[in-house]
């Protein structure tokens, strides 16, 4: 694991997005120079600019216009964004995670929740079967 994503996965990069792309999604070797090869795909970790125009270019949405799509529906995503769990899993469909977004976001004792109780871990996914779903986490739980 690159040092870039255990900062990120320790919520010490909030200015930073991270991006999990299945290798059955994006074939790219290229990949492999930018991030962390994991099971089934790359994980990046770069600048959020930078990382919301990488996954636009990689799947052809706009990170936050996903986002806002994939908070409808709670899932669970792996707490190092490398796979998740559809929630529509149940169904006799295909489920393999194509993709995940996520950044983090550093505790706000004013807003409450999760948030007073420190860093957050904001991720969204893509299922195969065309489910989006969302998931977050105090670091601390990681």
């Amino acid at each position: 694991m690159t040092d870039q994503r255990a900062e990120f996965l320790a919520g010490e990069r909030p200015e930073d997005v991270a991006l999990f792309l299945a290798d059955s999604f994006v074939s790219d070797d290229r990949l492999a120079q930018f991030g962390d090869p994991v099971a089934d795909g790359t994980l990046i970790v770069v600048d959020g600019e930078r990382g919301r125009n990488a996954f636009q270019a990689a799947t052809g949405t706009g990170a936050m216009e996903f986002a806002k799509s994939a908070m409808s529906t709670e899932g669970e995503i792996d707490d190092d964004l490398a796979g998740a769990q559809c929630p529509d899993a149940a169904d006799d469909g295909d489920h393999a995670i194509q993709f995940v977004f996520a950044f983090a976001e550093e505790q706000n004792e004013e807003v409450g929740g999760i948030y007073a109780d420190g860093d957050v871990i904001h991720a969204y996914a893509q299922c195969t079967c065309g489910t989006a779903f969302s998931d977050r986490w105090n670091v601390s739980e990681a």
